[in-house]
């Protein structure tokens, strides 16, 4: 930065802009607020604003640019949407009455998370800002959310759960202590992994003991154990940190955060961001907004409100089947009581986001129209209690029924006016009849030319002067003026003022004293309305806490009501949801799909997963036929039912899951240098590296980013890995292409086969679209070109490659077969991907224990072998596989649907859904 020439300004601004380094100084001066140096030069494009300079004739001239302070609200927004903070820098005196150079303060500093303007928001998302911090071994986490007031703090162990956590939560700011700027352990939280604003900050902003006093202070505690959190060291840490962040940006207390609650991450369902991302959950794959997601689907909430909160039941679905039925309970009560759901949700119509309502006004970022909207809101509250008391769900009973608020409605209507601006310090904000004094100015500023008037005709009757006048003009003021040919008649008490050629003009003491009264008058209403302003939004914003737990309460029944509502508009059922090992959904469908479809009928399919026969299913069929349709489906409705919604299924039950895992297509990651192959492998490796007897796998065309036999090499290794994870198994769904995988159901005892039906036409195919007992040989990828587009040339040159491929294949086999009989066999280099009949048999008979067999379970034994064997024996792989199909009762394309026997968690009467 060039030195400018020295002036006391310059000296001010230079020693503010100092102190705040990585913010962008707006620098009050007069009726703009102004920009130098650096700031300029960035401010001025991202605004889009003209760059000029300060002291054009110097050596150095200084860039300048501005923008007008009534519309800075404005400008500072685009400024945060582009990621940038602004320190703005008010004049904190009255120049009138400064002495040399007005005194200038920073007031707040605006920050990505640190934004209460409702226009600056996604009304329903939260805008969270994070803290994140190592102590020891432990890890610390707190987030924040200014608009709303909600402070949560957690701890693990676990970095990775850690650096999931945040990533889930998606902050617009990250904090972090500057020790860790260069770990390559967080790297995960850094751009472009991180879609949010870093800032790390001294260490000693984390210290434990600091955040542990900066708490009791904020909650004004003797300590900490009320809120459950005082063992949290490196909790307490982030958290501390966050407060300060806040406090240090806002320029005073943050009332309206009076807790915070701790919460842990072995309390929720785990979805990491992949998954979150694959399934869709929030945004879409193709543009990331929100259409065609499951939240789109789920979101019929009324209020902004109720919308946050149902955003976090879906990204926090829970793991205790009590809480879970509990919101069921709710849900299914609303369901059918269709009337009065109906009536609490026209109700909630009317009611505007009291959550960030009521933070503008603790924060004094409010005006007189935020305030009307806060009365117009509670108004509907004694409808709304009154519509919920019908209601007998324990989740829908709260202390708040009993508290209608009508004192802070009073207060507003008392005072605020039902026309208020949207500016605080122009006037125009209270009622008349509100203050005896307002009204008296009031009354001046607007009927000044009455009174002038009125003067004038007293006057004129006194004085018995009929051309006599009142008038005013900017260098004299109010003034009488009276004819030359009059002036005779001026009673002693006029003050002489001008004399023109046709006329005298006087001044009054008691049209001085009307004078001084009118042009002060403005001045002081407007200054006289800011105060009482700020008296009422003080006195609003002292019930704080009971504001907040009605808030607290309507999103708590918008989410229940519009669960309730999706659930009788799309007939979704409600789940059995206990701490069984199974999952069972009959005839279910995919949510979204099915909305999405134009003039067709869902095809519903019944997927059991259990930990005793069914818990690793391979799923083959062509593309296009609904593969990876059904994987989705189960688990989404496995996310639904954890968070307490209806699910699309005739039938359900879910035996709840800790994790869900998904391996769903992958993206190259170019800017880390890393391959679709490479990224696909991470994934698969967190999948195995993380799951548990209680998760849910998905897998879905795993291994198509490197060569066939690679390929189906680790697809193979990776589905035997889940099969016998921790002696357990995973419950796994795994969709593949690689149809040499349904041969793992020959060694690996609770693998089944499954496969998408479709049937063949004149070498065309219909996809069926239901899952079907067995797999299949063929993918009709050929087929599924031609329904693409492909031009037909190319479909038949396709056709003639694979015959000779599918020839040459069988030529080389047979060699292979001949050549193998005619040499010694020598010690293979690889065991076989594909045991040989003698092999199964060997190893099957090394493992017996006979010494300890009766003879009904020898003669079980060897029935086994044999029919083993068996189906492997034959004419190469593909009689083989043929013969597998046969023992498992079907052909390998099925053309129909075969409807699987009630799973035994179903068949529980006592227990029905």
């Amino acid at each position: 930065m060039t030195p400018p020439k020295t002036t006391p300004m310059f000296e001010q601004y230079l020693a503010i802009k100092a102190e705040y380094p990585d913010a962008i100084l707006f620098f009050r001066m007069g009726d703009f607020y102004e920009m130098f140096f650096e700031d300029a030069q960035t401010a001025s494009k991202a605004l889009e604003i003209a760059l000029t300079s300060r002291n054009k004739n110097d050596a150095a001239p200084v860039p300048m640019c501005g923008v007008p302070h009534h519309a800075a609200d404005t400008y500072i927004a685009r400024m945060i949407q582009q990621g940038y903070k602004v320190a703005v820098c008010d004049q904190v005196e009255d120049p009138a009455s400064a002495k040399g150079l007005v005194k200038r303060e920073v007031v707040r500093v605006v920050t990505p998370a640190m934004v209460v303007d409702q226009a600056f928001l996604d009304a329903k998302a939260n805008n969270f800002v994070c803290a994140l911090t190592r102590d020891r071994e432990r890890f610390g986490l707190a987030y924040l959310d200014i608009s709303t007031g909600i402070f949560a703090v957690t701890e693990t162990p676990d970095l990775d759960a850690a650096i999931q956590e945040t990533l889930r939560l998606g902050p617009r700011e990250l904090l972090m202590p500057d020790d860790l700027a260069q770990d390559p352990a967080f790297s995960g939280l850094r751009p472009p992994s991180l879609a949010a604003s870093l800032t790390y900050m001294e260490q000693e902003v984390f210290d434990p003991q600091k955040g542990h006093e900066r708490l009791l202070e904020q909650f004004r505690t003797a300590s900490l154990e009320g809120f459950g959190c005082e063992n949290l060291r490196a909790g307490l840490g982030a958290a501390g940190a966050l407060l300060h962040y806040a406090q240090h940006t806002q320029k005073q207390e943050i009332r309206h955060i009076g807790k915070i609650a701790p919460y842990s991450l072995d309390a929720f369902l785990w979805i990491d961001e992949g998954s979150i991302r694959n399934l869709e959950l929030v945004k879409n794959l193709r543009t990331g907004g929100p259409q065609g997601t499951l939240l789109a689907i789920l979101d019929a909430t009324i209020t902004s409100m109720g919308g946050r909160l149902l955003r976090q039941w879906l990204r926090q679905p829970l793991l205790d089947p009590e809480v879970i039925n509990a919101r069921l309970d709710a849900v299914e009560e609303a369901v059918n009581h269709s009337t009065a759901r109906d009536g609490v949700r026209r109700v909630l119509a009317s009611v505007y986001d009291l959550e960030r309502l009521r933070s503008r006004i603790v924060l004094g970022q409010c005006n007189g129209r935020d305030l009307l909207a806060l009365k117009n809101s509670l108004r509907q509250l004694p409808d709304a209690w009154s519509g919920l008391a019908c209601f007998a769900s324990a989740l829908l009973r709260s202390d708040a029924l009993n508290d209608p608020l009508s004192d802070v409605v009073e207060c507003i209507e008392e005072a605020v006016s039902e026309e208020a601006p949207a500016t605080i310090r122009e006037g125009g904000i209270i009622k008349q009849g509100f203050d005896p004094e307002l009204d008296e100015l009031i009354r001046i500023t607007t009927d000044t030319k009455g009174w002038i008037l009125a003067l004038e005709g007293e006057e004129k009757k006194r004085t018995g002067i009929a051309s006599l006048k009142v008038r005013f003009n900017k260098v004299f003021g109010y003034y009488i003026e009276v004819p030359q040919t009059q002036s005779r008649l001026v009673p002693e008490h006029y003050v002489r003022k001008q004399t023109l050629v046709n006329a005298e003009r006087y001044i009054t003491d008691e049209l001085k004293t009307f004078e001084t009264k009118i042009l002060g008058a403005e001045e002081r209403r407007t200054a006289l309305e800011y105060e009482l302003f700020c008296s009422v939004r003080d006195r609003v914003a002292a019930q704080s806490e009971r504001i907040g737990r009605a808030a607290a309460f309507l999103a708590l029944a918008d989410v229940v009501l519009a669960l309730a509502d999706v659930a009788d508009q799309n007939g979704y059922k409600r789940p059995r949801v206990d701490t069984g090992g199974g999952i069972a959904l009959m005839d279910a469908r995919h949510p979204v799909v099915e909305k999405m479809l134009s003039g067709q009928r869902f095809v519903p399919n019944s997927i059991v997963l259990d930990d005793e026969e069914n818990q690793v299913l391979i799923i083959t069929g062509p593309n296009m036929a609904g593969k990876s349709t059904v994987l989705r489906q189960v688990a989404l409705g496995v996310i639904m039912a954890q968070m307490g919604s209806f699910v699309p299924a005739r039938e359900a039950v879910i035996g709840v899951v800790d994790r869900i895992f998904t391996r769903v297509g992958a993206l190259d990651n170019l800017s880390q240098g890393q391959s679709t192959f490479m990224v696909e492998m991470q994934e698969t490796a967190n999948i195995l590296n993380n799951a548990t007897p209680r998760s849910l796998v998905i897998m879905d065309e795993i291994g198509r980013g490197t060569s066939t036999f690679d390929g189906l090499s680790i697809a193979w290794a990776v589905a035997e890995y889940l099969h016998d994870h921790q002696a357990k198994g995973v419950k796994t769904l795994f969709a593949t292409h690689y149809h040499e995988l349904t041969d793992l159901s020959l060694t690996k005892e609770r693998v089944k086969n499954w496969n998408i039906a479709v049937k063949e036409w004149n070498d065309e195919v219909i996809f069926l679209r239901k899952l079907v007992k067995g797999g299949t040989n063929r993918s009709y990828g050929i087929q599924v070109a031609r329904l693409a587009g492909i031009p037909a040339q190319v479909v038949e040159r396709a056709k003639q490659v694979l015959r000779f491929i599918e020839e040459s294949e069988t030529a080389r086999v047979g060699r292979m077969v001949r050549l193998e009989s005619k040499r010694p066999r020598a010690a293979p280099l690889q065991r076989s991907l594909f045991p040989a009949p003698e092999e199964v048999l060997v190893e099957g008979l090394k493992e017996l224990d006979i010494a300890n067999m009766t003879p009904v379970q020898a003669l079980t034994t060897l029935d086994c072998l044999q029919r083993k064997v068996r189906a492997l024996s034959g004419d190469g792989r593909g009689c083989a596989q043929r013969k597998v199909a046969e023992t498992q009762g079907g052909p390998l394309r099925s053309t129909a649907a075969v409807e699987p026997p009630r799973p035994a968690l179903l068949q529980d009467d006592s227990h029905s859904v």
